[in-house]
């Protein structure tokens, strides 16, 4: 048996006594800052060889070595005991110690919706936090769904509970902290909102923004501004930093932390976008380019929205038939693009959505394109000005 140290910057795993990772991180210094997390490693008598966090002992610290001795010492006297084969590490693995180590993953927090996965688990631990992982059998989960249903939650939001829980899961599993069986009944679970069912077709027309435009407040108005004439979401919005935007070059250019499809995209900036960005002050205490009250809109602005939609006479919400919701100017942007006579693949580069085929995927879509793209919206969108303006009654 051996404790092993996992490298903090690499996440290599070697022995304990190591002074130096292959990767050129200081491993006493790491150890000393309590950054090195600890494992064990044996073998069953199987001969199939077990890895174990520390962590995963109830009451041992996994970035302490003193624990870690402990633990490997609990596993030396069950292998003398000939025990070793009846050990499940998930069968003293409570959910929300399971949330902690997940939640606690950098690849996790660097998420875009990281804020959104630990509000989900943590609903989700409300009712099993302190079940053990193996404890949890299909039925369990099958009751959950039915009690939040009771509860008035809507099919969409008791599946994404489950999923995300499902994705820490699955994450587990390759990490050897849960077993198959867990894996299983996870899996087995089915969704009670049947694919694309929730799917919105909800598409504003040019009046329609104009009036919503007009009814909003300042901070609002630029916001929808940018997602109308980019298709951006709500929170790659929201959360513009100006070190992500080049005025000059005409494009916001968003890494893969900043967008929920975990990969980076440059999105053109339109005559519109380009006069509401210039016009909006960079101040030195953020980097943020939305601000209210001299603070990041950092929490979400249906409030607002609201407001805009019942005073531009629009029904606001999902509920209402015709109801308008913010995610809405992504489906009018998609829809005016295709309209335009913008292809599809240039489209989806823009949008972040993924390419549906071959074809797709081998057409190369650069820069020049996104911003002809746009080009070729805005004269689109200027020509059905022309058209409704001619349609309009005249007032005398």
């Amino acid at each position: 048996m051996a404790v092993l140290a996992e490298c903090p910057m690499c996440h290599r795993k070697q022995s304990a006594k190591s002074k130096q990772c292959s990767c050129g991180q200081d491993m006493d210094k790491a150890k000393r800052s309590k950054k090195v997390k600890y494992w064990i490693n044996y073998r069953l008598p199987d001969n199939k060889q077990k890895r174990e966090y520390v962590g995963s002992f109830k009451d041992l610290n996994g970035y302490s070595i003193e624990d870690a001795k402990k633990a490997q010492g609990k596993r030396v006297v069950q292998k003398a005991e000939n025990r070793l084969l009846d050990i499940k590490q998930d069968t003293k693995t409570p959910f929300k110690q399971l949330s902690e180590w997940y939640l606690g993953l950098e690849k996790v927090k660097a998420l875009a919706s990281f804020e959104t996965v630990k509000i989900y688990l943590n609903k989700f631990n409300t009712e099993f936090g302190n079940r053990l992982v193996a404890d949890v059998k299909l039925a369990d989960l099958e009751n959950h769904q039915e009690k939040r249903r009771k509860e008035g939650l809507k099919p969409k939001t008791i599946d994404d509970e489950l999923n995300y829980v499902k994705t820490m899961v699955i994450k587990a599993f390759y990490n050897d902290i849960v077993s198959g069986d867990v894996l299983k009944t996870f899996q087995r679970i089915k969704r009670l909102l049947r694919k694309n069912a929730n799917r919105r077709d909800r598409v504003l027309t040019r009046e329609e923004y104009e009036r919503l435009l007009a009814a909003s407040q300042k901070h609002l108005r630029d916001i929808l501004v940018l997602g109308y004439w980019t298709g951006m979401r709500k929170g790659e919005i929201i959360k513009l930093a100006w070190s992500r935007v080049d005025l000059k070059a005409r494009l916001i250019r968003l890494e893969a932390c900043d967008t929920k499809e975990g990969k980076p995209k440059n999105i053109p900036i339109g005559e519109e976008v380009q006069r509401v960005l210039s016009r909006i002050p960079r101040p030195i205490h953020d980097d943020h380019v939305f601000l209210f009250n001299g603070n990041p809109i950092l929490k979400r602005f249906e409030t607002a929205m609201k407001t805009a939609c019942k005073d531009a006479g629009l029904i606001w919400g999902r509920k209402g038939e015709g109801g308008l919701i913010f995610h809405d100017l992504r489906h009018t942007f998609v829809t005016d693009m295709r309209r335009a006579g913008v292809p599809r693949t240039v489209t989806m580069s823009i949008t972040g959505h993924a390419p549906k085929d071959m074809n797709d995927r081998y057409d190369t879509v650069d820069d020049r394109d996104r911003l002809e793209a746009i080009a070729q919206l805005e004269s689109y969108r200027s020509n059905v000005d022309q058209t409704v303006d001619q349609t309009l009654p005249q007032i005398v």
